[in-house]
């Protein structure tokens, strides 16, 4: 990997050098002795659609956040800075919140990989989409309203910056874990989008209705909107998501790699057990991974301007730490895909000190 972060140039040197040591900041932070009422989350991210036995368009994301301790100011925050909760106290919206809200931030760093249906071929593919990557940094603030434990919702804004093309380095990551496993070997790399600087800003919004029921088996409904805008997408969604199980944490749901997505704010104390389904669609004005490079000349393909995914799974976890497992089934993304495409997704969420023992 090296002789690409040899090869780039300013601006992307740059990117990498903030992005290491954000990382190694929040990492250190984050570690630290966290109390165990009001800790920091941390969320690990994998999918792939080699789960299903393929190898194409969205193959491959990885993504790791850590999402703060509460803001508020009636929140337990002695593991946090006295100077920087000084200055959030100070915001009028977090200075005057209840009891009812918790504010909180997130900050991620994720990869996401796309290829055409055919990698063994070495020639540039027209009708299937641009081999592209897509290397990002994001911060996020989320408030969250709950009442009773019933009814809530939650608001996040989100800005992601990172880079489109070869300085994302999801070239090199392909045919690494590619020859570790000794499969076939992609070949049409040398024609994916050009180095492109990606920013998008994002709001979302979900509502939460969250009906406990006797013995602890609970259902609970969340719907959402939001809209994201940018190079990158720039497109309007809508969704919603049921569950039924044991102890539902009172989440917004299950934690796919996609903007605003971030949902699990917080670590139950107990066994939790539950299945779900969800589905969310897009109206999208804008993919650079299907339309190509904003300001160069690239490989593009035309799309479709509705896109939804359906998914379900199962979640299961005790006090601090929540895994979950995902199958999504992705719409068609652009005119002359043969087929939906659909992947699988691995959540791993914990808070530090965590406990794995039987319940």
């Amino acid at each position: 990997m090296m002789h690409k972060l040899n090869g780039c140039d300013g601006m992307s040197q740059k990117f990498w050098i903030f992005i290491l040591a954000f990382v190694g900041l929040i990492l250190h932070s984050a570690s630290g002795s966290a109390e165990k009422s009001n800790p920091w989350v941390h969320a690990l991210h994998f999918e792939n659609d080699l789960f299903n036995g393929t190898d194409s368009n969205y193959t491959n994301g990885v993504k790791y956040s850590a999402i703060s301790p509460d803001l508020s100011p009636h929140a337990n925050r002695k593991n946090l800075s006295r100077l920087g909760l000084e200055i959030l106290h100070k915001i009028p919206f977090i200075e005057e919140s209840t009891p009812d809200y918790t504010h909180k931030v997130e900050f991620s760093l994720g990869q996401n990989m796309y290829t055409p249906h055919d990698i063994t071929r070495k020639d540039l593919i027209r009708d299937d989409r641009p081999y592209s990557g897509w290397t990002y940094f994001s911060t996020a603030y989320h408030r969250k309203y709950l009442k009773e434990g019933r009814i809530g919702s939650m608001d996040t804004v989100e800005i992601q910056i990172g880079i489109v093309g070869p300085e994302s380095l999801a070239e090199d990551t392909q045919k690494y874990v590619h020859e570790l496993r000794d499969i076939n070997k992609p070949e049409g790399w040398d024609h994916q989008l050009e180095n492109e600087l990606g920013l998008a800003a994002i709001f979302e919004r979900k509502w939460l209705l969250h009906v406990p029921e006797k013995d602890q088996i609970d259902y609970s409904a969340i719907c959402h909107l939001g809209a994201s805008l940018g190079n990158v997408h720039t497109y309007l969604n809508s969704g919603l998501e049921w569950r039924l199980g044991w102890s539902i944490p009172k989440d917004f749901g299950v934690s796919l790699i996609r903007p605003a997505g971030s949902t699990r704010l917080e670590i139950g104390e107990g066994f939790t057990a539950y299945f779900f389904a969800a589905a969310n669609g897009k109206a999208i004005a804008r993919d650079i991974f299907l339309d190509g490079n904003t300001f160069a000349d690239s490989h593009s393909i035309d799309k479709n301007y509705f896109v939804a995914d359906v998914a379900g799974g199962f979640a299961i976890g005790y006090k601090r730490l929540i895994i979950t497992l995902t199958e999504v089934v992705r719409t068609k993304e652009f005119k002359g895909q043969e087929d939906a495409h659909s992947f699988g997704s691995i959540a791993v969420s914990f808070s530090i000190p965590f406990e794995v023992n039987a319940p």
